[in-house]
């Protein structure tokens, strides 16, 4: 698990979103709501999660090996995405607990799981971005069409 401090994000499970959502519109509420379930995901925490050992790797070479990687087309990904994934604000989910009495009720680890688990099951729905049929595997033909390829 590639340990870099300043990476650390939030998940909740789309249940626990459709659920915040549905409470919103419920009570007539006005406004955005955070929504995001505990606990915080840092290498840490994903170390313990994926039962990975941690690899300490400074900003400085992640950010090298996402662009070698996407200039060499190995994933589709440009290297501006790890510099956003570094620099992700936390949620405060107070205002939806307080004026939507909203509670996750699966944690960001089980959200992170699940969410794995599907990808390897090669789960999806009839969708565009959640179709299996245009995932996975299949992305071979994004790479081969030039996707990721400068003008």
């Amino acid at each position: 698990m590639p340990d870099t401090p300043k990476l650390v994000f939030q998940a909740v499970h789309s249940y626990d979103a459709g659920d915040a959502y549905r409470l919103a519109v419920v009570r007539d509420a006005r406004g955005a709501f955070n929504v995001a379930a505990e606990p915080e995901l840092d290498p840490p925490e994903l170390a313990r999660i994926l039962d990975a050992r941690r690899v300490r790797v400074p900003e400085s070479v992640a950010r090298a090996a996402t662009s070698l990687s996407w200039r060499l087309r190995l994933q589709p990904t440009p290297p501006g995405w790890l510099d956003l994934a570094l620099n992700v604000p936390l949620l405060d989910v107070t205002r939806a607990r307080e004026e939507l009495g909203w509670q996750p009720r699966r944690g960001a680890d089980e959200a992170l799981l699940e969410l794995l688990e599907g990808i390897r099951e090669g789960a999806g729905a009839p969708t565009p971005p959640l179709d299996p049929a245009t995932s996975g595997p299949a992305r071979v033909r994004e790479l081969a069409g030039g996707i990721g390829a400068r003008d």
